[in-house]
């Protein structure tokens, strides 16, 4: 009778607020074009606008407490803000952060069939550069604190924001903070929009809804080759181009050690039904015994699988040689290394030396790793993350995910402070798969369900369990 009760009762208050919804998703769609035409790439110098904009957005509604932080460069190279909405019933719990970034990739008109940076519709989708990262992040959580302000929530614990503006570069908005600007004492858990979402089939079948716990660790290194040198016409029988493209040919054979933890674990086994018969049978078998390492193999060749078994490094950048009719006296190459959570990067470093030994290719990291641990699955993040993507897209599987890229998330991580990526916009594999790509895009549909999403999230993580309505 209880749950009748309560059913109708929701129907009821979907029906009375449909058309606030519909008009904060108008608001979201006028804030998303301002937004995308805003060119925040690197060396552009447009942060300080789209900073200056979002700060005319949230100030009058109240939410004053802002921060813009000039870093980079000297102090010239971009920004970054931290927002708090202070708790107005303080529950005694800790705040909560929201991740996203403002920044985006370069895109050149001349590479898209329209101007990156000129916001449209079409089709059933909105285009432009950041549609899809992460300025729909951005997007999601300013229109969803609006909202909020404006239907009277008081939060019973502190909420903040933390938008960067080099997340697609050197990330160190997300370093900062971490370091300088907030006390991560009074942070119980971030959430970050630049992680988790959803896959679509073409035909229309959601595949499934990732929330983000883990991610691998960055680090490049450089595998450089050196040699006298001397006259082409002169060949030796040793040379710094061949050297290192016998180096690579081996790191490209390479097969680092296949590793599982609760993240990945938990991921396969939602997946595995999804898989080739072959591969679910893998599956199987790995999950069984994580030391099969033939079975890690064949699902690591599935090419929706790439890069979840285990550590995978990859040729990036090459350069070598100085005249054409001179021997090479140097050639390097970048590669480009995701690890594994819970990786040794020196133990990593000592396996990529032990490949370029043969070949005296000497191989150095380019910067620090930054290594993070998975976050534990918490029920309540998992539940309201749940029950959220659900009132869209009923008995969708929820998975457990590791990103095989890098966000601010990891920063995060790395202090102690546990991170989710509850997105939940979503796509059609493979065709929306376009982040930095040529004619990045979104479908509309998930943009407003994103809106929606996140001002659930943040009304039942920061309101003491209270629903959205």
């Amino acid at each position: 009778m209880r749950l009748i009760l309560f059913t109708s009762l929701l129907l009821a208050s979907t029906a009375a607020s449909a058309q606030t919804a519909d008009e904060w998703h108008q608001r979201g769609r006028e804030i998303f074009e301002a937004s995308i035409e805003i060119p925040t790439v690197q060396g552009r110098g447009q942060m300080d606008e789209m900073v200056t904009y979002l700060r005319g957005l949230l100030e009058p509604a109240g939410i004053t407490d802002i921060t813009v932080h000039d870093h980079g460069a000297d102090y010239g190279g971009t920004q970054s803000m931290v927002i708090r909405w202070p708790a107005a019933e303080p529950s005694g719990e800790k705040a909560i952060i929201l991740l996203a970034h403002m920044d985006v990739v370069e895109a050149l008109p001349a590479d898209w069939s329209r101007d990156p940076f000129t916001f449209a519709e079409e089709e059933g989708y909105f285009y432009g550069r950041g549609t899809s990262d992460d300025k729909q992040g951005v997007v999601a959580i300013t229109t969803a604190l609006l909202r909020l302000r404006a239907e009277g929530f008081r939060p019973t614990r502190d909420i903040i924001v933390l938008f960067t503006g080099d997340e697609e570069t050197v990330q160190e908005g997300a370093e900062l903070a971490v370091t300088r600007w907030l006390d991560l004492s009074t942070i119980e858990y971030a959430l970050n929009a630049d992680a988790g979402g959803g896959a679509m089939l073409p035909s229309g079948q959601m595949v499934g809804f990732g929330i983000q716990t883990s991610e691998k660790t960055y680090q490049s290194f450089t595998f450089t080759a050196t040699n006298p040198g001397g006259h082409s016409s002169r060949p030796r029988p040793d040379n710094a181009i061949y050297d290192l493209a016998d180096t690579l040919t081996r790191l490209e054979n390479h097969r680092f050690e296949p590793r599982l933890n609760e993240t990945t674990r938990g991921y396969f086994t939602a997946v595995a039904d999804l898989q080739t018969p072959e591969v679910r049978a893998a599956i199987a078998r790995w999950l069984a015994d994580e030391n099969d390492g033939e079975a890690a193999d064949i699902i690591e060749a599935a090419p929706t699988e790439t890069g979840m078994t285990r550590t995978r490094c990859v040729a990036t950048r090459l350069e070598g040689g100085h005249a054409d009719n001179a021997l090479p006296q140097m050639a390097r190459a970048t590669v480009n290394c995701r690890m594994f959570p819970g990786t040794d990067p020196a133990a990593l470093l000592a396996e990529l030396r032990a490949i370029a030994a043969p070949s005296n290719v000497a191989v150095e990291p380019v910067l620090p790793a930054r290594p993070s641990d998975p976050s534990p699955l918490r029920e309540d993040v998992v539940d309201a993350y749940t029950d959220s993507v659900r009132r869209f897209h009923p008995d969708v599987r929820i998975v457990p995910n590791m990103s095989t890229g890098a966000t601010d998330g990891l920063f995060f991580r790395q202090a102690g402070v546990p991170v989710y990526g509850i997105e939940a916009s979503w796509g059609v594999t493979p065709t929306d798969e376009r982040a930095h790509g040529r004619d990045e895009r979104i479908p509309v549909r998930a943009f407003y369900e994103n809106i929606d999403h996140w001002t659930y999230m943040i009304r039942r993580l920061a309101g003491g369990g209270e629903e959205a309505q």
